[in-house]
């Protein structure tokens, strides 16, 4: 048999040369890590569908800071448990609402740490939708207003970064006009560009208890059919505002991430949700997966699709595989 002058196994012998000509590289740099905080004191409570991920209390979170900075891991994105919830989600926005209280914990005993902020109303709302119920719908511009003033609050406690969900039609203006009408302009908008409506939040739902008490939320979140849509609605936070285009969630949509990068020059983040997270650790407590190899692997094909930060449950655990 004659083969060809190029053999691709010279190149794979061993490690030594498998890592010099490796092409796609994680960091821990380039991980955020979601952080559910919750009312109440000296409070660590575990999430059954989210094995290792846990809601705490506002006293909990200089631990998480020193933990992840400890790890190479700069950022977090912080989602809130408000004490009541109302048809308008109006604790969203409160002064001393929860998060606004945890980014001031955050940035007193971690100044160091980049905090971003879920812009959104699910949670706070009774009804578990993401905006104002008007006439048995999600109304889309009554909700902006109601936005615009949460983002607000999180720049004034002392946020880096907003990172509006909601899926509301032209809410990337509406927030980034609120930032800068009060000087805030330097405050970057990482949008949630293309969210698509997934039923791979279930976790996410119990651990942030926010699931729509009604009907769903495809009305608002994205077909997961259509690809063609998610470029239009990029392009419209593009033009809005947007400093990073986000995409949620990852694996199931790495097409979706490829086409981003290869159509805008902004950052692209790509959220790897809870039920892509949970299915992983469900399978490794089984004993069917190396769970560790598949977590690398999974975050790499995130990565090598053309996403440059990664949202991930994986953070804390991918960091400390990377060092070791």
């Amino acid at each position: 048999m004659v083969f060809p002058e190029y053999r691709p196994r010279r190149m794979r012998r061993n490690e030594a040369f498998r890592s010099m000509i490796r092409e796609t590289h994680l960091s821990a740099s380039q991980f955020i890590y979601p952080l559910f905080v919750m009312p109440g004191k000296n409070k660590r409570e575990p999430i059954p569908s989210m094995p290792g991920v846990f809601r705490i209390s506002i006293d909990q979170l200089a631990q998480e800071a020193k933990e992840c900075l400890s790890l190479g891991i700069n950022s977090v994105i912080l989602f809130g448990l408000p004490e009541k919830k109302d048809a308008m989600g109006s604790g969203a926005h409160k002064g001393d609402g929860i998060i606004q209280r945890a980014i001031k914990e955050l940035k007193n005993k971690a100044p160091e740490l980049m905090v971003v902020t879920d812009v959104c109303l699910c949670e706070y709302t009774d009804h578990g939708h993401c905006g104002c119920i008007i006439d048995n719908d999600v109304d889309n511009d009554a909700t902006l207003e109601i936005l615009a003033k949460t983002a607000l609050s999180h720049a004034k406690a002392g946020a880096d970064m907003v990172a509006p969900s909601d899926m509301m039609d032209g809410r990337i203006a509406e927030i980034r006009a609120a930032l800068d009408e009060n000087n805030y302009e330097s405050i970057p908008i990482m949008s949630y560009a293309v969210k698509y409506a997934s039923s791979f939040y279930g976790p996410f739902r119990d651990a942030a208890d926010c699931s729509p008490q009604f009907g769903d939320r495809r009305s608002y979140q994205m077909d997961p059919a259509n690809s063609r849509e998610a470029m239009r609605e990029a392009t419209l936070d593009v033009e809005e505002g947007a400093d990073i285009l986000m995409v949620k969630p990852a694996v199931a949509y790495l097409d979706i991430i490829s086409k981003l990068r290869d159509e805008f020059d902004l950052p692209v983040a790509a959220y790897h949700v809870s039920g892509e997270y949970a299915m992983i650790k469900a399978a490794e407590e089984k004993g069917w997966i190396d769970g560790p190899r598949v977590m690398e692997e999974t975050l790499l094909s995130i990565k090598r699709a053309g996403a440059d930060i990664i949202i991930t449950y994986f953070a804390k655990d991918m960091a400390r595989r990377l060092r070791g």
